[in-house]
């Protein structure tokens, strides 16, 4: 691979990519664009006939993919198709969409929405500007070092041991250009300066490249994004081989990719959902807390998993006698026989009547999550059962193809085929009784291990289908799921292009560090930037005991992401750290709960409007360059700006706040935006910012989340200045404006949540409110604790 450190051996997995082929010294092998020719032109776009430097005939299309979205294809003949495209579908162009086409001589301009498409056809270029003109983009076709040598792959193809080998496109880089996204990368947040591969396999924790949710797709700080349409390893070199060029190589039969328009991320966003799919937005339970009742990786090994179903209702109880928030218990592996993983069985001895347990957890509140992945192990029956029913993965030979998913630690595996009906029908009657007994949604563990040398049942090979088998199993696993209980949550650890319809995902097993914490952060903001609002991360890391202090930081980090769960290799249990830990921790998942009005709007919003509710500063702040590096904080929704506390060393750190006044939601003292602060909070405190002048729906937490927004809500205001904010449940919409000046508070509100409670925390320089209306009628004030005050309505409620 080359990712590797010199002198370190490598790791090799089952499941890794194949590389690329370099070419021997004086091997020809490059084939560039030489000649081209305007073949048609018009609202359907421009299809071009062109000649290669190797004298072969291509075909090239530049066509309106959607609104501000252009797709551009090369390939040998306009009906050459993706290999994985057989598979799924990573993208859906819109059929209607149309453009508008002027020439000027050898100039050729097509436009859809604020995106414009300038092509010159002798020599060949192509370049891409928004509606004014502005540049955003452009093909580099010669960069070359002092000698004069090529330094890029520029558009076009190549050859190496005599067949081609991958299609490739090159752009400019500004030098104050900035990428972002690539799916859930643990590197720095700023891909500029980077060489990524878009290939599915485990990330041995979070401080590398390796990513188990790849999605070829950036976006750029000049607003445009650029999706490649391909399952295959595609590899993207940022400025890292030459700082003049972003280069895409793409081991594909073509060259398919789209340009987004924005001018913001948000907007860029939105087009990317547009054309792979909406996300898919949880039911409100699902963004409750999940705690795990933990992994023993040894059939022996009991550091604080709990894997039999006695130890399982003295979990769910002592949740309930420690008052910690929690709607979802998740029992992990050691439900199935140990050395059976993965065969969607019972293990009866553990497990007697899981049917009763069900049921007395579904008493105390909870619904149940089970652990699965798509590897059965060659150990139990239920591989001769696959083996006969023809749904597992093949050899080249027609034999099943048994391989070493786990690294060593279980035994061989046959892999479920998806690719087929028949494997998704056997796979889905594996689950739908257990759904039907009570378990209400799965973890679809691993899904990244198919290996290149295996073959689907119709002779398809693994490195065609690796990708995007995440995809197909995730979909499976959704399917069935919905239709017996009408969701389509999953938690997912690996996925690709267009998986934000799996809602939700984490980011896989990290170690119990502070470095693995931020590293996580880094690739939970870099996926949100990928097109996936609804991810996660195991509070305190997997691997390993994590310190106090850690287990803390993580569990507020976890508390304020779109999704939280307690999960890892030993307890992650509250109470197992201490009195001190277990008030923190619970009063993190308490104001979680707190918010969850306000949560659950953005998550709906987020679906709409493409900001997603874990946000990076740049989706709010495109255009001050303090937001574009900004990788350990973030806005969670579009009011609170979260920044862990990363560092055991010191526990103070530094904090860009965006332009505008920001209050520390603590202390209510008020800084001034657009600047870097140094913050400090103790161990109990997240360090947590407030948008000056910000109304925010708030509700009393509750053990479980409440099945629909309560009408009895909290809106907290902070501080002077006009804002407006929404709470919404499925389609309706409850809109509240307020104006706050000089101790005068005006509140209007329209929608099917009254507003009966307005609390004012202390705000430096803000008067206390001393006449509040709402709708035109008066409101009594009194206190509420330190430093709040409350209006409620003549009533007294």
């Amino acid at each position: 691979m080359p990712y590797q450190q010199p002198l370190v051996p490598f790791i090799v997995h089952v499941a890794d990519p194949v590389d690329l082929p370099i070419r021997k010294r004086g091997e020809a092998g490059l084939c560039r664009i030489s000649e081209t020719r305007l073949v048609s032109s018009g609202p359907r776009g421009l299809h071009i006939s062109a000649v290669g430097s190797d004298g072969e005939n291509l075909a090239i299309a530049i066509e309106p993919a959607g609104e501000g979205v252009l797709r551009v294809r090369l390939a040998p003949s306009p009906q050459t198709r993706g290999r994985s495209e057989t598979f799924t579908a990573l993208a859906r162009p819109d059929d209607a969409a149309a453009g508008e086409v002027w020439t000027d001589g050898q100039t050729v301009r097509l436009r859809t929405g604020g995106l414009v498409a300038t092509v010159r056809l002798d020599p060949w270029h192509l370049a891409f500007h928004d509606a004014d003109g502005r540049l955003l983009t452009s093909q580099n076709l010669d960069e070359t070092d002092i000698s004069e040598r090529l330094r890029i792959l520029p558009f076009g193809r190549s050859y190496a041991e005599g067949r081609i080998v991958a299609y490739h496109e090159t752009f400019t880089a500004l030098p104050d250009e900035h990428f972002y996204g690539l799916g859930e990368k643990f590197t720095e947040f700023d891909k500029r300066g980077q060489r990524c591969i878009a290939w599915n396999y485990d990330a041995f924790s979070s401080e590398s490249e390796r990513s188990l949710k790849n999605v070829p797709f950036y976006l750029s700080t000049r607003g445009y994004g650029v999706l490649v349409g391909s399952g295959m390893a595609t590899e993207f070199d940022f400025c890292h081989s030459t700082h003049a060029a972003v280069q895409i190589t793409v081991p594909d039969d073509l060259l398919d990719y789209y340009v987004l328009a924005g001018p913001r991320p948000a907007d860029v966003l939105r087009r990317y959902h547009a054309l792979t799919g909406a996300p898919v937005v949880p039911p409100r339970w699902a963004f409750g807390t999940w705690i795990s009742t933990g992994y023993a990786a040894r059939d022996d090994r009991s550091d604080g998993a709990i894997y039999h179903q006695e130890r399982v209702v003295e979990l769910a109880r002592a949740i309930r006698e420690h008052a910690v928030p929690c709607d979802v218990l998740h029992i992990d592996t050691q439900w199935q026989r140990y050395d059976h993983w993965c065969d969607l069985r019972w293990d009866v001895e553990r497990f007697p009547d899981p049917r009763g347990m069900l049921k007395e957890l579904a008493g105390l509140g909870f619904r149940v999550s089970l652990w699965l992945n798509p590897y059965i192990s060659h150990l139990s029956p239920v591989f001769g059962e696959a083996e006969a029913a023809g749904v597992l993965m093949r050899r080249r030979d027609g034999s099943t193809f048994v391989a070493d998913s786990w690294h060593g630690a279980q035994p061989a595996c046959g892999i479920v085929d998806f690719t087929t009906p028949a494997g998704v029908a056997w796979f889905q009657d594996q689950l739908r009784p257990l759904l039907q007994d009570g378990v209400a949604v799965f973890k679809t563990d691993f899904g990244e291990g198919v290996p290149v040398d295996a073959h689907t049942v119709d002779g398809r090979p693994g490195e065609d289908v690796h990708n995007v088998y995440s995809l197909l199993f995730n979909d499976a696993v959704a399917d069935v799921t919905e239709q017996v209980h009408g969701h389509r949550v999953v938690w997912a650890r690996s996925s690709f292009t267009g998986g934000q319809r799996h809602a939700g995902q984490w980011s896989g097993d990290t170690n119990a560090t502070f470095t693995a914490m931020a590293s996580t952060m880094r690739g939970g903001l870099s996926y949100a930037l990928s097109g996936m609002p609804f991810w996660s991360h195991d509070v305190g890391g997997f691997t390993g005991r994590p310190p106090t202090e850690l287990y803390v930081r993580s569990a507020q980090f976890g508390a304020l992401s779109p999704l939280t769960r307690f999960h890892g290799t030993t307890s992650r249990l509250p109470w197992d750290f201490g009195a001190g830990a277990e008030a923190a921790v619970i009063d993190a998942l308490r104001l979680r709960y707190r918010l969850m009005p306000y949560l659950y709007t953005a998550a709906l919003d987020a679906a709409d409007t493409g900001a997603p509710v874990m946000r990076p500063l740049i989706v709010d702040a495109p255009d001050e360059p303090g937001s574009w590096s900004a990788d350990l904080e973030y806005l969670f929704g579009p009011d609170l700006l979260v920044a862990p506390v990363v560092n055991s060393a010191d526990a103070s750190r530094h904090v860009y706040l965006p332009q505008g006044s920001w209050i520390d939601y603590w202390s209510g003292s008020v800084h001034t935006g657009g600047r870097h602060i140094r913050v400090s909070r103790p161990l109990e405190q997240v360090p947590l910012f407030v948008r000056a002048g910000a109304l925010i729906p708030t509700t009393e937490p509750h053990a479980t989340v409440a099945p629909e927004t309560e009408a009895d809500l909290t809106f907290v205001q902070w501080g002077d200045g006009a804002s407006t904010a929404r709470v919404r449940e499925g389609s309706t919409v409850t809109r509240v404006e307020t104006t706050r000046a000089a101790g005068n508070v005006e509140i209007r509100s329209t929608g099917p949540v009254p507003v009966n409670r307005i609390a004012f925390p202390a705000v430096d320089g803000a008067p206390p409110p001393h006449e509040v209306t709402v709708n035109g009628r008066a409101f009594t004030l009194g206190p509420a604790g330190d430093r709040t005050l409350v209006a409620r309505d003549d009533g007294g409620r």
